[in-house]
């Protein structure tokens, strides 16, 4: 496989905390990444770097064979990665149409709020793009109505409309209610793959982590503990027993 994104030796503390302390790893070109590990242990951090909102103290991150380090968040984007937050960042006063096709001018190039933002073009392009995310019958609706799956996944369809190669999403079925999560992540895994976009994505839920993943990196203390495909990596006693919280028992059964 190609490898779509590099980083070398990246190194970043905050205080007394090292947020990054030598993280090498490669993103190949066509599969879905998770990244799991407890609550500070730097994986949103990596996210911030690969995407311009932080730069390390030291490493590399290359794109596509090239550079990226001290590239703006905007430029970034342009070079064809894109992120979606924790918090579905979404004009909550909008319609769900109205944040697509959003996504689209800005893809494309300085809009003036004077100009048409539904006209022709951007429309169909909108009302094609949430289709394919399933949110087509809510197209009229405020985004500010949703529930939270509907939110997440109309967060990550204005990601998909700058037409990235990779796109990094930080907890994507945070607050999504557990009877959703499986077909939130159905819809999202299907959309990338159809679209052949690289996917990392940080999360805590193992189950959409084993289904999903192609293969998983544990984040601990700045650094990865483990690397490779999911059934491999959960059954890891270390990653069970530091990450997941399952402690092994004397007679070989897992205790909770």
């Amino acid at each position: 496989m190609t490898v779509l994104l590099s980083a070398r030796g990246l190194k970043i503390a905050f205080g007394g905390l090292k947020a990054a302390d030598g993280i090498d790893l490669d993103v190949m070109q066509g599969e879905f990444l998770a990244i799991i590990g407890p609550n500070g242990a730097g994986k949103t951090t990596f996210i911030n770097m690969t995407t311009g909102y932080l730069r390390p103290q030291a490493g590399s991150i290359t794109y596509d064979g090239r550079p990226i380090l001290g590239m703006k968040p905007r430029r970034i984007v342009k070079e064809g990665i894109a992120r979606s937050f924790q918090l579905p960042q979404l004009f909550t006063e909008h319609t769900v149409l109205e944040n697509a096709a959003l996504a689209i001018a800005a893809r494309d190039g300085p809009w003036s709020p004077l100009a048409p933002l539904l006209r022709g073009g951007i429309r169909a392009e909108a009302e094609e793009l949430l289709d394919r995310f399933g949110l087509l019958p809510l197209a009229g609706r405020r985004a500010d109505a949703l529930n939270e799956g509907a939110r997440k996944l109309a967060d990550i369809a204005m990601a998909v409309a700058l037409r990235p190669r990779l796109l990094l999403m930080d907890e994507p079925t945070s607050g999504v209610a557990s009877s959703e999560k499986m077909a939130v992540v159905e819809t999202l895994a299907r959309v990338l793959r159809q679209s052949k976009v690289t996917a990392v994505f940080v999360e805590h839920d193992m189950d959409v982590v084993a289904r999903f993943a192609d293969r998983v990196a544990v984040w601990g203390q700045g650094r990865i503990m483990a690397l490779g495909p999911p059934d491999e990596v959960l059954n890891d006693p270390a990653v069970r027993r530091d990450v997941i919280g399952i402690i092994p028992a004397e007679d070989g059964h897992a205790a909770a």
